[in-house]
């Protein structure tokens, strides 16, 4: 039985409810989707034992980072909906830049879904998009005071570069991102939030690894299409589009 969640009201945001500990944000939000409890707003927790990453990766939750879900309901065609992966991106990077002395480390975006410092992974996102339903949860976990170690993609925290701000000070910072990011998209569409996004994108120009579900191949990082897919030029000249995959830099 969960005990009930403090709740923190920002003025002009959406109410967020803070838990000692959950298994899993993300889990937490579509239990309340699928039971009909969910509204607009922030799930929280102190430590949770279950994250998940991308393809069901297990995200490795120190106390003293951030574990957060934002719950929403856009009301537009179900397609649409990894469009705010991105916007949560943007939000996300606004937030550990905040967070940072000035010109400490360089900050970046990097495909599909993680924040760098100085490329190392300092935050992670996850979006659930409930179908029918019209509900998407986007599950964002930032390395606030510690990163794990022996981790296939480099990690770093906001710690290790000089930050002084806790958890709460950073999750704060963060949902008046999203809101700000947020409103761009639904008054302006995916077109903003690429061009934004792009110009904080770690590897445009550069040679990277990507890898599929079935392969990997080498290319060069050329840019994302309008619907954020990743377009990659192969040895052989030809564009290769991927809507999904891990990408290394080489």
């Amino acid at each position: 039985m969960l005990r009930d969640p403090e709740r923190l009201i920002l003025p002009g945001l959406p109410a967020i409810e803070i838990y000692d500990h959950l298994p899993s944000t993300n889990a937490e939000a579509r239990r309340r989707i699928a039971t009909g409890q969910a509204t607009d707003g922030w799930i929280v927790a102190r430590t949770q034992s279950a994250g998940r990453g991308r393809r069901g990766r297990a995200w490795i939750s120190e106390e003293g980072n951030l574990f957060a879900s934002r719950i929403l309901e856009p009301r537009m065609p179900a397609f649409r909906a990894p469009e705010l992966s991105f916007v949560a991106s943007l939000a996300t990077f606004d937030a550990v830049s905040a967070h940072l002395p000035p010109a400490s480390a360089t900050v970046t975006c990097k495909w599909p879904n993680d924040i760098l410092i100085n490329r190392c992974k300092a935050a992670g996102l996850l979006l659930e998009s409930e179908g029918a339903s019209g509900w998407v949860v986007i599950g964002i976990g930032v390395n606030v005071m510690s990163a794990p170690a022996g981790v296939e993609f480099p990690a770093t925290s906001l710690r290790e570069h000089g930050g002084r701000a806790s958890a709460p000070d950073v999750l704060q910072s963060l949902a008046a991102a999203f809101e700000r990011w947020y409103e761009i998209w639904r008054a302006g569409g995916f077109v903003p939030i690429r061009d934004a996004w792009r110009q904080r994108a770690a590897g445009i120009g550069e040679a990277i690894r990507v890898r599929l579900e079935a392969r990997e191949f080498t290319g060069s990082f050329m840019d994302i299409d309008e619907t954020g897919a990743l377009l990659v030029r192969l040895s052989e000249g030809t564009i290769e589009r991927v809507a999904a995959g891990d990408v290394f830099f080489v």
